[in-house]
């Protein structure tokens, strides 16, 4: 059998990862104030046994209004990261898989319930609710209530929120930042041109909606040592056709261009989904159905690109990979329904992973190749 692509060693930054294998962010909604509890214990310590090539913790907000709900991780004072220092304490005492901390702003999509308790926004004054803001003052919904545009000193705010994450993440001895500028968040509402109607220099033109996103991605390379890997995850559409404003919508030429200004400013990877900006989206789903806009992006920067959604089996993963579409594959989902997922891919592709030796023994008598000892 031919090597596999997917289990060869790749660079992001300074890091060398074993396989090109990403745990995404999946958020839990289980925190209490912001502060990780056993749950993330056992979330990720399952999942840093998976053979994966780095596990990226989910979506921590910057600021407490920066949560999608009141039970989201956060990462902006010493609570939040003693809480979070405690749980990788855990964690590390029995993997050394690489750990990713995925930073974000849910802006206008903040303030809402747990996806069980049906997702909705919960009003400003109402028990676990808040004010939320956006680039410009429209809702996510028509039935939410209306975010604040951010002025200049709740962008500074912003900004200099994400910078102290990164700190605090270098801190805690996170190997990688990934900053969260998709699925409709604060950083894409200023993207989008559906979501951003300001008419300063952060609205209107292509150039004047990516300025406030760059600021951030500037502020968070400034936080970290030299060399230290920040990544971005972007949208590449906002799956919208024919919207009525004329400024058009996010979509994969827009990717591309902000891709190549990241590329430029010295981010380390581009992860690319799609979605989650509009409630009018259409989105096609199917397996690979977002492969093409990380091969748009692939083929314009010469950074690793991760491509993502509905990749559930081995050789799948192995083409996106092998034929150059995208650099690695994440998966959320397909792990969390199998955390062994990256043993039973190495099975099939004929290659190995890291084990740790209370797990050897599982190992099949057919396949004496598949662990490598921890």
């Amino acid at each position: 059998m031919p090597q596999s692509k997917l289990f060869e060693p790749i660079s992001i930054g300074g890091s060398t990862l074993a396989n090109r294998i990403v745990i995404a962010p999946m958020c839990q909604y289980s925190a209490e104030d912001g502060k990780m509890t056993d749950w993330h214990l056992m979330h990720l310590g399952m999942l840093s046994q998976s053979g994966a090539g780095i596990l990226t913790i989910e979506a921590s907000a910057v600021l407490p209004e920066g949560r999608i709900t009141y039970g989201d991780v956060g990462l902006w004072d010493d609570a939040t990261e003693a809480a979070m220092a405690r749980v990788l304490k855990g964690v590390r005492d029995w993997s050394d898989m690489p750990i990713a901390i995925q930073l974000a702003h849910a802006g206008r999509k903040a303030s809402t319930a747990k996806p069980w308790d049906g997702g909705a926004q919960i009003a400003p004054d109402a028990t676990n609710g808040w004010q939320t803001v956006s680039a410009s003052d429209l809702p996510f919904a028509a039935t939410d209530n209306a975010p604040t545009a951010l002025d200049r000193a709740g962008m500074d705010r912003v900004r200099d929120a994400f910078a102290e994450a990164a700190r605090r993440s270098v801190r805690l001895g996170i190997d990688a930042i990934q900053i969260h500028a998709a699925h409709g968040y604060l950083l894409h509402q200023f993207l989008s041109p559906l979501s951003n109607r300001r008419s300063d220099e952060y609205g209107g033109s292509l150039e004047n909606r990516m300025r406030f996103p760059l600021e951030v991605f500037d502020a968070v390379k400034a936080a970290v040592p030299e060399g230290y890997p920040v990544t971005v995850r972007l949208s590449g559409t906002d799956w919208v056709d024919s919207p009525e404003w004329t400024e058009g919508t996010w979509d994969s030429d827009s990717t591309v261009a902000i891709s190549r200004e990241l590329e430029a400013r010295g981010c380390h990877a581009i992860h690319v989904s799609s979605g989650g900006l509009d409630p009018r989206q259409k989105i096609p789903v199917s397996p690979n159905y977002q492969v093409p806009l990380a091969r748009a992006v692939k083929q314009a920067v010469s950074i690793p690109v991760i491509a993502v959604g509905l990749i559930t089996e081995a050789h799948q993963a192995e083409a996106i990979v092998a034929t150059g579409d995208a650099d690695m594959v994440a998966v959320a989902r397909t792990v969390l329904y199998d955390p062994r997922w990256p043993w039973h891919v190495a099975a099939e592709l004929g290659a190995s992973v890291t084990a740790a030796p209370q797990y050897l023994r599982s190992q099949p008598s057919t396949l004496k190749e598949l662990f490598r000892p921890r």
